[in-house]
């Protein structure tokens, strides 16, 4: 199936749409004053070292992946297969200009609706998009933010655990992210109850944090986090990887999908996860499968091991998994 609108290396989209503006962003990635985010540019690149190529539209290819995700059958896995076949592709290429325009007409819409009226988006092979997302099973194309982008370029670690967490857990998740801050390192988590709230809320209280939900921007889950989510999205920086199109077209059951995926992003964009606490099917388990897959540092406190009622603790060690008895196993390992 040909692909839409490529791009010869040769080919000036600046010269050849003169009616679409390129503009500088501002350092956190939002539509600089002069206009909203259809008139400004990412430069696109074929590898981190090449000269710019040619400069595209952010609002386009959000678009066009809005477009990619309505398909029939469109899951992570299709999609970064279709992209894996043609790895210098970008959203638009898979998508009509009309199409994509159509989705990021109705995208734009929809957030402005939910109250969300500055966000970026950041497109692989284009701006400052995370290279070591790629090192995921099945990489995001795509991510949609508020906030202080630059974060992603600081030295990152993980901090999750269970929903239900136990009093005892949380205070380790909250001793465990002061210790991380003050450390100079970047507290990440995926906002839910329990050892997420604690890891963000401590973090923040002298450092920062980034927080990678499983819901489109505009979105809270759960709903008493909405003012932490608020909070993180004005002082530091939300990140979202959820189709906002496809994620209202479907119902709660299908969009649960959703949440374990975001953890193994939030692996890949880390240099480290630390799991605090965890049932045997808790979904954190997904970001420790990936954690070892993607070749990062898996920590799982002492005290997940010393309980009896779960066996994975001691599966993931034995994969490569590191035990942490007392803080020093990590700061040792993170050098």
């Amino acid at each position: 199936m040909p692909k839409h609108g490529t791009r010869p290396k040769s080919f000036n989209p600046l010269l050849s749409r003169p009616h679409e503006t390129l503009r500088l962003k501002n350092q956190v990635g939002y539509p600089t004053p002069e206009g909203p985010m259809q008139h400004f540019s990412f430069t696109a690149r074929s590898d981190d070292a090449a000269p710019a190529l040619t400069a595209i539209s952010p609002r386009r290819e959000m678009g066009a992946y809005e477009a990619l995700w309505l398909e029939r059958g469109a899951s992570f896995k299709s999609i970064a297969e279709k992209f894996a076949a043609d790895p210098t592709a970008l959203p638009s290429d898979f998508v009509s200009p009309s199409r994509a325009d159509e989705c990021a007409a109705e995208v734009t819409r929809i957030l402005k609706a939910e109250g969300i009226h500055r966000f970026g988006v950041r497109v692989n092979h284009a701006g400052d998009y995370p290279q070591r997302l790629r090192d995921a099973r099945h990489p995001i194309e795509l991510l949609y933010y508020q906030g202080a982008w630059e974060l992603t370029e600081t030295r990152c670690v993980a901090v999750v655990g269970s929903r239900e967490a136990t009093k005892d857990g949380i205070e380790r998740a909250e001793r465990l992210a002061r210790e991380l801050v003050a450390r100079k390192f970047t507290v990440v988590s995926g906002l839910a109850a329990g050892i997420d709230t604690a890891a963000h809320r401590a973090a923040m209280e002298s450092g920062s944090t980034i927080a990678i939900i499983g819901t489109p921007l505009g979105n809270y889950y759960p709903r008493q986090n909405r003012e932490l989510q608020d909070k993180i999205a004005g002082e530091f920086l939300v990140i979202s990887q959820v189709p906002v199109l496809r994620y209202r077209k479907q119902g709660v059951p299908q969009n649960r999908f959703f949440f374990p995926e975001r953890n193994i992003t939030m692996s890949a964009l880390t240099e480290a996860t630390v799991i605090v606490e965890a049932g045997e099917t808790s979904g954190t388990l997904t970001q420790a499968r990936a954690a070892l897959y993607q070749k990062r540092k898996l920590f799982i406190l002492n005290s997940c091991f010393e309980r009896k009622d779960i066996s994975w603790p001691a599966h993931f060690e034995r994969r490569g998994a590191i035990r942490v008895r007392e803080p020093e196993d990590i700061w040792k390992a993170l050098v």
